[in-house]
């Protein structure tokens, strides 16, 4: 078998994404299985360890029902007052597994739980009588998951990492027990699934340089088509309560220190609009009571109180998907300062509207950001650098205009989210058929 570079699908095996059609897969529908153990595709954005990876996987499973899969989503159930299941569409649910006690665990401690996982999958597939001959895991956690059912099943392997922990070590103090049994797993994915993806080609270079060498690896990113701007800046801000005449600054993440939203505060403080007096910091994200990221947001408030902008800085807590729109639409720039993203979905998401970026120089954010022309890009941590790039789109409204403008055409030529799940289709019809030439061998 000829190895597997991504790149040279059969022709026979793809979707004519023009009009959204699909092959005959819209009259044969195949069951799927996409694994999320932590992030839960149908869980509240913006609450501890809810963010990016919960929202990709959602809307992968939507995507992929609309091009004509069935698609099951599986993740750990952690309330027993949650459904089990949740139909998200005739064609896709998310399917919640009892692994482990039914509450919030954080990620570092639940691995020891992923076996109860792998016995709880098996359950319900026999229960319910459904044959998965594909599985995409996503973080390294399903990952190991799908290795094992790999075993089982011999079906076939697609992983997204979401995250590297190679990468995230380097900017953690403090190292987890659990960092060298993710290293070692994370590479027997690379090593072992059928096809990784990564989300841009900086992870792709990661992978390769700091994993290993072996293993298939095709880059999709990740993408967008429910934020294309419907609304004018002042009809987003006039829906949302926002002074019109005010420059506003937004950071979408959650409270972790990790996110950088630090780095946002002290660059606003040391911003000219700032000391002009027009300046209107909005950071939208949750905290759970009790939590870790309830102690990151209490540190936040602490520093905007330090800094001087306790009367200019609006902490808007969580915010559903479906408003998340009129808050990118009616900022002036959208900070994104994160130590280390994988991709950065929230930088497409703000260009999708039209906002400017000022994003940490770091990841996939070098990906999807193109300094002086969607954006501009910053040192991670470095409040001086963001302050000046924030000033620099905010006090020069034709260089803003000019970047608005091209964000959302980037957008939508390089990150339509049926576009780029049209990618993953193509490659999921690929991998199976070659299971099956294999079978019949």
């Amino acid at each position: 078998m000829k190895p597997l570079d991504g790149d040279d699908l059969p022709q026979s095996h793809k979707l004519k994404t023009e009009g959204y059609e699909t092959n005959k897969l819209v009259h044969l529908r195949q069951a799927i299985a996409l694994i999320s153990d932590h992030a839960d595709p149908a869980a509240e954005i913006g609450v501890e360890e809810a963010g990016g990876q919960n929202v990709y996987v959602r809307q992968l499973g939507e995507t992929l029902a609309s091009l004509g899969w069935q698609v099951d989503m599986f993740t750990r159930k952690v309330d027993p007052k949650t459904p089990a299941i949740v139909q998200h569409s005739p064609h896709c649910r998310t399917i919640r597994l009892v692994a482990g006690p039914e509450q919030f665990i954080p990620r570092d401690e639940i691995f020891q739980f992923m076996p109860q996982f792998v016995q709880a999958f098996e359950a319900f597939r026999l229960k319910e009588a459904i044959h998965y001959p594909l599985v995409h895991t996503n973080y390294w956690l399903s990952g190991w998951i799908g290795l094992q059912l790999k075993k089982i099943h011999k079906i076939q392997l697609v992983h997204t990492y979401h995250s590297l922990g190679v990468v995230k070590y380097k900017v953690v103090p403090n190292l987890s027990p659990i960092a060298d049994t993710r290293l070692s797993v994370e590479k027997q994915i690379l090593e072992q699934a059928d096809c990784v993806i990564a989300n841009s080609p900086q992870e792709q270079e990661y992978l390769r340089t700091l994993v290993s060498q072996k293993g298939h690896i095709k880059v999709i990113p990740c993408g967008t088509d429910n934020y294309l701007r419907t609304v004018s800046k002042e009809q987003a801000r006039a829906k949302l309560g926002l002074d019109p005449a005010e420059e506003i600054v937004l950071c979408v993440a959650r409270f972790d220190p990790r996110k950088g939203i630090e780095t946002a505060v002290r660059a606003c403080a040391k911003s000219r609009a700032k000391t002009i007096g027009n300046l209107r910091l909005v950071i939208v994200g949750g905290s759970c009571p009790g939590r870790i990221d309830e102690q990151e947001r209490k540190r936040i408030e602490q520093i905007v109180q330090e800094v001087g902008l306790a009367e200019r800085t609006v902490f808007a807590g969580r915010v559903d998907h479906n408003v998340l729109p009129f808050y990118y639409s009616a900022a002036d720039v959208c900070v994104i300062p994160s130590y280390y993203e994988p991709f950065g979905l929230v930088a497409i998401e703000a260009m999708a509207c039209g906002t400017p970026v000022v994003a940490s120089n770091v990841g996939g954010l070098k990906f999807t950001v193109l300094p002086e022309q969607t954006g501009l890009l910053a040192p991670p941590q470095d409040t001086v650098a963001f302050a000046t790039a924030i000033d620099k789109i905010l006090l020069d409204k034709q260089f803003s205009k000019q970047l608005s403008t091209q964000a959302s055409v980037l957008v939508r030529e390089r990150f339509s989210l049926v576009s780029i799940v049209s990618q993953l289709s193509n490659l999921y019809q690929y991998l199976i058929a070659q299971s099956i030439e294999r079978c019949h061998c």
